[in-house]
């Protein structure tokens, strides 16, 4: 998890609109990253808000992804313990629901 946000600050440094307290970047860097730095992979397509589930069966990562109109996209909420059958949809609305209200 440490290595997680250590990864995302780095991101950070490459913000573009970036909000207090959000990291975002690029869509395609996100994803790269995200494919490449964690081995995550989207569980679920975009919701009506343009997010996306992002997860490791191996690590048991998992981020959460707004994609923006402009192009960039910010991670709204990441964590562990993600395990391989979990329902991705309940645990994106559960996500989603913690990190709104």
């Amino acid at each position: 998890m440490k290595t997680v946000l250590i990864a995302l600050a780095t991101i950070a440094t490459l913000t573009t609109t970036a909000t207090a307290g959000q990291i975002c970047t690029s869509a395609a860097e996100m994803q790269s990253s995200l494919i490449d730095w964690y081995g995550e992979r989207p569980v679920t397509g975009p919701s009506q808000v343009n997010t996306r589930l992002w997860v490791s069966d191996a690590t048991g990562s998992w981020t959460m992804v707004r994609t923006l109109a402009d192009g960039n996209a910010c991670v709204e909420a990441q964590g562990g313990n993600w395990t391989a059958g979990m329902d991705a949809q309940q645990m994106m609305a559960t996500i989603q629901a913690r990190t709104e209200g």
